[in-house]
């Protein structure tokens, strides 16, 4: 065909599609969809989408505080929220409450130095507004979704979303709280352990999902988030001095908080989730999955937490000690891509993945920053601020790589389902919904 012909042919085609449009958000909606495939990435697969077009949220909350306290409290809340505030919005501004605090503690204390001294040199006021930005992203979190029944907007997109943005959270949380005992009592190689802690709770509770098909509200949460936050709330009053003082047994405060969060994991989640997957193959109400295939989410898991433990302990600068930061960010994004794929993978009800692509340059680092024969091949170790380099070179490319995964599977899910993310349409795709709670809760 004659170069002028296609053009010809091009123009006339996109004047049929322009003249078709029936109204401005349609247009933005082309014009996003558009960009958005120039870039060539799509990330969900038919089998993905269609999965997505079944789904039915189904969730079970037991938890005392939250359905005899917080359920009703939250129901009377979002009364007062206007029925043109999408509930996305409300999941994104939450969200955006643990950035700040991740953001301002690093200012005030970015190497978890700051509690070392006699007086902690954090500013009180720092405290209390991590505590209120703590209860704002907890509160927030636990309305959007009656926000989203309310409106009618319930669908797959607002749990991908929140479950999505909740997965980095994992990380930004306990960061806060270890500028409270500093890097004397709670070494970085500690706080690593208990920031995977973290992580495993969260991922067991999908993990559960991916097998059972309900999602099993974990009660703990709701204890958690009040505890950080009056935590917080005491240290303005009180005085972070009181957790440096020393325990029963000697131990630190740093000491009994790795005991009291481990621990409580260890006895009041791993064996309910145990439980559940059993019963759900005894009565034969989850997937069925055979032994590998129900194992598989946990691959990625284990491969994240070998090769970072590997970097942790033979790093040839002890660069965990040099930049904790940004490895426990660059360790808590690798994390949050593994988990929103198997978010994605037990929501469409599609095989999850058994290894991460982000784990290759993870891998390639590791090797470099460990490599132990340095000195007899090039005369010389490998010196600390180019391992730090690395650290932060690894750090952006990862953090760039799951915001764009992130964008894109909420461009894609828009695109299918005809939706915006951030705003409430007059006649909305509903997705139905299942939840068994108490009666109160609702």
């Amino acid at each position: 065909m004659h170069e002028a012909t296609k053009h010809q042919l091009f123009i006339a085609t996109l004047t049929i599609s322009l003249s078709e449009i029936s109204s401005p958000e349609q247009e933005e909606d082309i014009i996003i969809i558009g960009c958005g495939n120039m870039l060539g990435v799509k990330y969900l697969t038919e089998a993905h989408l269609k999965g997505f077009e079944k789904y039915k949220y189904n969730s079970i909350d037991k938890g005392f505080l939250s359905v005899y306290v917080m359920h009703p409290f939250w129901n009377k809340c979002v009364e007062f929220l206007p029925m043109w505030l999408a509930p996305n919005i409300l999941t994104f501004v939450g969200f955006l409450m643990t950035v700040v605090n991740f953001l301002l503690l690093s200012y005030y204390d970015w190497d978890f130095a700051a509690a070392n001294p006699a007086e902690n040199t954090v500013p009180r006021w720092v405290w209390s507004v991590a505590a209120l930005n703590i209860l704002i992203y907890y509160n927030l979190d636990g309305m959007d979704g009656k926000q989203a029944r309310r409106t009618g907007t319930s669908g797959p997109l607002g749990e991908l979303f929140d479950h999505g943005l909740d997965s980095y959270s994992a990380v930004l949380i306990p960061i806060y709280m270890f500028s409270l005992f500093g890097s004397d009592d709670l070494p970085p190689i500690r706080m690593f352990f208990v920031i995977w802690n973290v992580f495993l709770n969260f991922y067991l509770t999908h993990v559960e999902k991916y097998n059972t098909g309900v999602m099993f509200l974990p009660w703990g949460y709701d204890f958690t988030m009040w505890g950080v936050s009056i935590t917080l709330f005491l240290t303005t009053v009180i005085g972070p001095s009181i957790w440096r003082a020393r325990t029963f047994f000697n131990l630190s405060m740093a000491n009994v908080f790795e005991i009291v969060l481990i621990g409580s994991g260890i006895v009041t989640s791993h064996p309910i989730i145990i439980k559940n997957i059993y019963m759900s193959y005894k009565n034969k109400t989850g997937k069925m999955r055979p032994f590998m295939e129900a194992a598989r989410p946990m691959f990625p898991f284990l491969w994240l937490f070998v090769i970072t433990t590997i970097w942790a302990f033979y790093s040839r600068n002890n660069v965990l000690d040099l930049e904790p930061r940004i490895m426990f960010i660059l360790f808590g994004t690798l994390f949050s891509n593994i988990a929103c794929r198997l978010i994605v993978a037990q929501m469409s009800d599609t095989r999850c993945d058994s290894f991460n692509i982000l784990m290759w340059p993870l891998v390639a680092t590791v090797a470099v920053s460990c490599f132990p024969w340095y000195e007899q091949l090039m005369g010389s170790e490998i010196e600390a601020n180019v391992e730090r380099w690395i650290v932060q070179g690894l750090t952006i490319f990862v953090t760039v790589a799951h915001l764009h995964y992130g964008h894109g599977l909420v461009r894609e899910m828009c695109s299918h389902f005809k939706i915006r993310c951030f705003k409430v349409r007059d006649q909305p795709v509903v997705t139905k919904t299942v939840r068994k709670v108490s009666k109160h809760a609702e």
